[in-house]
């Protein structure tokens, strides 16, 4: 079996002294199309497009701050001198700024916080979407190696057979494995998990399940955002076992974003429950909202 390393340039392309890289490209995409799926959203709940889009000038580089913040507090060096450029973004960052900076915004423009969330929450999963394959023409945000390896540091399974897993398994294109065997970062030779794939897959199926969710008489307005951080964050505690580049909290040997993950579960868990049992005479269904 042939095994090929073909190196991505992460260049999209150059404009004279503009640059633009593929993963800044993921990224605009992302919030261009959160953005019109916010605005789709808000027509059938109510909340008028220039609020939107207020909102998303606001908060959305707050976000992206609070994503570099979040990276250089937990990535060991903790060199906040080197804030800038943005080599280094992590999404839990930027989740908590968007909740926060939501809430915020809501009681200014004196809107429903709820509805808000609502328009907020697919638009969270459809950003990490495209984000993640920002991840995959940079060359980062990998697993470890196909099968793993023994003590010693020997490959459990064949090139072959990682490819095969790769290949066969998951019926992944060439195109897609062939970026995922060897690099400059990597100690070995050998395929290694596609962890930026995993993630954006799993946040496709947590999309599906949401816009159907919407439809339903069982949701109520609220029930989105409560969904999105119990989903996220299941999928985001098993995927990061497989991370080697996991930011650590603080100088222990603990996953960041494991223990994010847990507390953003039991924050969305919260919500529903509250939603639900405590102000639910408060709170229209998310169909009449």
């Amino acid at each position: 079996m042939q095994h090929i390393y073909q190196p991505l340039d992460p260049i999209l392309f150059n404009i004279g002294p503009l640059t633009l890289y593929k993963y800044a490209f993921m990224i605009l995409i992302g919030v261009i199309v959160a953005l019109y799926f916010g605005i789709k959203e808000g027509e059938r709940i109510g909340i008028d497009k220039s609020l939107i889009l207020d909102g998303l000038i606001i908060i959305l580089p707050l976000a992206i701050l609070g994503a570099r913040f979040w990276y250089i507090l937990f990535d060991g060096a903790h060199n906040f001198s080197h804030f800038f450029p943005f080599a280094g973004l992590a999404i839990h960052g930027g989740i908590a700024v968007a909740l926060i900076g939501t809430y915020v915004f809501a009681k200014k423009r004196q809107v429903s916080l709820f509805k808000l969330y609502d328009v907020l929450a697919p638009g969270l999963l459809i950003g990490q979407i495209f984000g993640r394959w920002g991840n995959f023409f940079n060359q980062e945000a990998h697993g470890g190696i196909i099968g793993g390896v023994t003590q010693q540091g020997q490959m459990m399974l064949s090139l072959d057979a990682q490819r095969s897993f790769l290949s066969n398994t998951l019926r992944l294109p060439n195109f897609i494995v062939n970026q995922i065997y060897g690099s400059s970062y990597m100690a070995n030779t050998a395929y290694y998990h596609p962890t930026f794939l995993y993630e954006s897959v799993w946040n496709i199926v947590g999309l599906s399940i949401m816009l159907i969710l919407r439809r339903t008489k069982y949701l109520r307005s609220g029930d989105l955002i409560g969904f999105y951080l119990m989903w996220y964050s299941f999928g985001r505690y098993f995927i990061e076992i497989l991370r080697t580049d996991a930011l650590m909290f603080f100088n222990t040997s603990l996953r960041s974003a494991q223990l994010t993950s847990i507390l953003l579960f039991g924050l969305g868990l919260f919500i529903i429950l509250l939603n639900h049992y405590k102000v639910r005479p408060l709170y229209s269904s998310y169909l009449s909202s």
